[in-house]
C-alpha cells in the first residue's frame, strides 16, 4: 500500500529540496500511523517566501488526517526547509501525543526493584 502522503506547492522548489521533502515526510508519516494505530493520510503545504533575494524563507503546514482526529501544524517557518519540516512534524507528534496520550499506553517496568529476566539471580516461575 503506498504512503497516503500529498504535498501542495513542491513546483516553486528545486529537484533536491523536493527529494528531500517526500524523504523526511514519508519517514514521518510512518511514524504517525504506529503513534496512532490507524492508517492516516498526511497533506503537506510548502510555501516558500523571498523568491528575489538570495535566500528563501519557509513555511510547512501539515495536516494529519485520521479516522476519529485530524491534527494541523501550522507553526513551522524557517530558512532551511528540512528544519522546517521537523518542525512542522515535531508538532504533530506532540498534539497527538497531548490528545491521544500514546506514551501512557506502552507498557512500563514498575519502579526500580522489578524483575529483569537480563539481571543475575533471576529466576523463572
Amino acid at each position: 500500500m503506498p504512503a497516503a502522503v500529498q504535498f501542495i506547492g513542491l513546483d516553486e522548489l528545486s529537484e533536491r529540496g523536493i527529494a528531500r521533502i517526500k524523504e523526511l515526510a514519508h519517514h514521518y508519516h510512518e511514524k504517525i500511523e504506529r503513534a496512532l494505530n490507524n492508517p492516516t493520510s498526511l497533506t503537506v503545504h510548502v510555501k516558500r517566501y523571498n523568491k528575489e533575494g538570495t535566500r528563501a524563507k519557509y513555511s510547512v503546514h501539515a495536516k494529519a488526517v485520521a479516522a476519529t482526529h485530524v491534527f494541523y501544524s501550522t507553526k513551522a517557518h524557517d530558512w532551511d526547509i528540512a528544519r522546517t519540516l521537523h518542525k512542522a512534524f515535531k508538532d504533530l507528534e506532540n498534539q497527538i501525543e497531548h490528545r491521544l496520550h500514546t506514551s501512557d499506553q506502552k507498557p512500563k517496568r514498575v519502579g526500580r526493584n522489578s524483575p529483569n529476566p537480563r539481571k543475575r539471580g533471576y529466576q523463572m516461575l
